[in-house]
């Protein structure tokens, strides 16, 4: 039986070795990594774990010692609680009223602001005055938490919504930086056919511009909502007990007749509480990834 050759010359054996050598390392390097991130994972999320865990305890199994990692049996009715021990949801849409109105002004207002600071480029001083918005984001805000309080108490604006909605007004430096950015990366081409076919400026922004900007407003809108809804300093100084968020009240409501604070039934209030932000995160994380990334590609 005759056997024809391959007319493709076969590599040596020096070639084929280093290549292999590479993938091999290459291969070993990945799982490195994987293994890396694996555990800093599991660092960064026992926070978390522990919050959970804690939530499914007894009172008595919390502050007992030794300390028990897992509850002998897992207390679900700690979450049945934790929204009637007090008005649970009544709070829950004071937070939601409060966080969607100043997240809905403050987008509106800082993508107009953006997409004048990145298309009106004949404004004089135009650069200047974007420096000094982007310079107030060095200042603290509790540098100005005493004269806003002092400045929102002479207008009687204390026990009230309406220093978010001012805020919300005046949009936020750190969003505008955002938006301008991002409508930078926009062709110039798209603007200057719409004002050809007859669109104003405000019709280029509201037609062309935010539709094609959405992974930048559900960033925008993420860093916005997620700031009034975790905040506790805020309202606890500007709100009345009755028309307070839900972040004050989990930190005060759940005690006892003896005015002893209830752990296991705050940490059940909170697993609630962070639920909402968690899904919101997981089903917008690819536009806010993406809405960050893009914000740096001209400047």
């Amino acid at each position: 039986m005759i056997t024809q050759s391959s007319d493709r010359p076969l590599a040596p054996a020096s070639v084929v070795a280093p290549s292999l050598t590479a993938t091999t390392a290459t291969g070993r390097g990945s799982v490195i990594s994987l293994v890396g991130l694996a555990i800093f994972a599991v660092v960064f999320s026992l926070p978390t774990i522990w919050l959970v865990i804690t939530s499914l305890k007894r009172e008595v199994e919390y502050a007992s010692y030794p300390i028990r990692i897992l509850p002998a049996i897992p207390q679900f009715v700690n979450y049945s609680l934790a929204v009637t021990f007090f008005p649970y949801l009544t709070y829950f849409w004071h937070s939601v009223i409060l966080a969607g109105s100043f997240t809905i002004l403050t987008v509106l207002v800082s993508s107009a602001a953006g997409f004048g600071f990145s298309r009106h480029r004949g404004v004089p001083g135009r650069n200047v005055l974007f420096g000094m918005v982007v310079a107030t984001m060095m200042v603290p805000g509790l540098v100005t938490l005493v004269p806003q309080y002092m400045l929102f108490s002479q207008f009687n604006m204390i026990n009230s919504y309406w220093p978010w909605i001012l805020w919300g007004l005046s949009g936020s430096p750190f969003h505008i930086f955002l938006f301008r950015q991002f409508f930078l990366s926009i062709p110039r081409e798209l603007e200057d056919a719409a004002e050809v076919d007859g669109c104003g400026k405000f019709r280029i922004f509201w037609q062309i511009f935010l539709p094609n900007s959405l992974p930048v407003v559900a960033a925008s809108s993420i860093f916005c909502f997620t700031w009034v809804w975790g905040d506790w300093l805020y309202p606890s100084l500007f709100l009345s007990d009755d028309i307070t968020t839900l972040a004050v009240k989990l930190a005060s409501s759940y005690v006892d007749p003896h005015q002893n604070p209830l752990i296991t039934l705050t940490m059940a209030g909170v697993v609630i509480y962070v639920i909402p932000m968690v899904v919101v995160f997981f089903l917008a994380q690819k536009y806010i990834i993406q809405g960050v990334v893009t914000t740096g590609l001209k400047g």
